[in-house]
């Protein structure tokens, strides 16, 4: 590992670790008190020291994690995991799954919102065929 900075702040160590995609949802998570330093919230600016527990919730999942060395600057995944001990528990992972929306994904969920062209065609020639098929009441 290369030799530890000084000084670190908390939000850019969160993006180097890939917690946060961008250091802009890493300062938005800790500004609305997202992210916890031993049950009390954190200012974006807190250097961060090894050895460190932080508490953090994302849409996907929660984190508890504690810092076994310093990131300075974003890496790969498999080199960022080495920089952070995930302490979370199975029921903390799998908050995500219960409580965010589908629409996280980014992806449209199958069969709603607007019909096809397909769709269009098949429930005018229905609504069409209803009109000219009605018998009249004698």
């Amino acid at each position: 590992m290369p030799p530890a900075p000084e000084k670190l702040r908390i939000d850019k160590y969160l993006w180097a670790i890939r917690i946060f995609k961008t250091r802009t949802l890493a300062t938005a998570a800790i500004d609305e008190g997202k992210v916890k330093l031993a049950g009390v919230s954190v200012k974006a600016s807190k250097p961060v020291s090894v050895g460190d527990r932080y508490e953090i919730r994302t849409p996907a999942r929660k984190w508890v994690i504690e810092v076994t060395g310093l990131l300075q600057n974003r890496q790969a995944y498999e080199e960022a995991i080495k920089y952070y001990a995930d302490l979370s528990t199975e029921e903390d992972k799998a908050f995500g799954q219960r409580h965010a929306p589908s629409f996280y994904t980014g992806k449209r969920m199958s069969k709603t919102g607007r019909p096809t062209k397909k769709e269009r065609r098949g429930l005018s020639d229905l609504l069409s065929s209803d009109e000219t098929d009605v018998p009249e009441a004698p």
